[in-house]
């Protein structure tokens, strides 16, 4: 196994020495043609898109920050609108606290009519829900109205970009343009990055593209001006580059203060095109800086991925690029947004009791 023997200043020298040559163009790969990281093809299971189509089954449940209003039945003056506490409790009327977390509102109705029974007879409560605070979805990146945004019910992805006003744009006297780079927009989903293709739902009107939410979902819509190579994987600083026209592998790595002890530097990864339907080439960053192969030229947006060990399914190997980079920036953006304490976004209309 080749490991990286190269210090920080001889990277530094090669990158220099590279860019005086004519690296080659990039040539995608797939497993039926890679030589190097396929011995045995395996199938990789991906959540099929059909699947993520299907509006939730399963109703509503309260949480912490969610807001109700109570009323018992017959007495008007009962009406109130409480908090779900930090704890997941409510506290009403007479009630020291009631445990709601989990609950659906039909649920929450028969908890307190029960708790009330303990200081009148036969009480007839209305439960309706009146704000959400523990469901949401990330909206991320170049949206006209950025945030984070409430889930009382199903939410399809063409419904989030109406509610964040769509993507941003540049308007000018004589032209407007879409600062919103479709093509590398991605759905993270507990780590996953869901197979979606913006151009087509956006542009196309393909609905078979239009999914269902979930609570923590994350879109992020990239600018359109950005140019930038992400450099990923076993580097010293793992960061986003700028783009200029004669980057290439080995300065773009250099670029992140070269590779660490551990990388396995056979089998560095380029990625390029949308992120829906990404092509991927395996690039041998030792074979370059040593002399025995040419530098490969790199494109804005490319992904450049240094493993720690090798891999045998380039398919797989494609995946843990994409889904590194789609948590890595999500994880920025989102720290972001939280730092800021702003871009929190509040409901504007009540949500009734058949929310789910």
């Amino acid at each position: 196994m080749k490991k990286n023997l190269l210090s920080s200043s001889a990277v530094v020298a090669l990158a220099f020495l590279a860019g005086c040559q004519s690296p080659p163009q990039f040539k995608p790969l797939d497993d039926a043609t890679a030589a190097r990281p396929v011995a045995q093809v395996e199938k990789v299971t991906r959540t099929a898109i059909t699947d993520l189509l299907q509006p939730p089954t399963d109703l509503f449940t309260l949480g912490p920050g969610d807001r109700i209003e109570i009323e018992i039945l017959g007495t008007p003056t009962s009406r109130s609108t409480t908090p779900v506490g930090p704890d997941g409790k409510i506290y009403f009327h007479l009630l020291a606290g009631l445990d709601v977390w989990g609950l659906t509102l039909a649920q929450t109705k028969a908890s307190l009519e029960k708790e009330l029974t303990k200081y009148m007879s036969e009480p007839q409560v209305a439960v309706t829900l009146r704000g959400v605070g523990s469901k949401s979805v990330w909206l991320l990146g170049r949206f006209a109205r950025p945030g984070i945004y409430p889930m009382g019910g199903p939410m399809t992805l063409l419904e989030a970009f109406a509610a964040a006003g769509g993507t941003a744009r540049s308007v000018s006297a004589i032209t407007t343009e879409d600062l919103g780079d479709l093509r590398h927009s991605f759905v993270v989903r507990q780590g996953q990055v869901l197979p979606v293709d913006f151009p087509k739902l956006l542009k196309e009107g393909d609905m078979t593209q239009n999914i269902y939410l979930r609570p923590d979902d994350l879109v992020y819509v990239p600018s359109s001006l950005s140019r930038e190579v992400y450099v990923l994987g076993a580097v010293r600083v793992p960061h986003a580059i700028p783009f200029r026209d004669d980057v290439t592998v080995v300065s773009a790595i250099a670029g992140a203060y070269g590779t660490i002890k551990d990388a396995y530097v056979s089998q560095v990864a380029v990625v390029r095109g949308s992120l829906s339907d990404p092509q991927i080439t395996l690039v041998d960053y030792h074979a370059i800086v040593t002399g025995q192969a040419q530098d490969v030229r790199l494109e804005p947006h490319d992904i450049v991925y240094v493993p720690f060990s090798p891999y045998r399914t380039l398919t797989k190997y494609l995946d843990l690029v994409v889904k590194t980079f789609a948590n890595t920036v999500s994880a920025n953006e989102g720290s972001l947004i939280v730092n800021s304490g702003a871009n929190v976004i509040t409901p504007t209309v009540s949500v009734g009791t058949s929310a789910r």
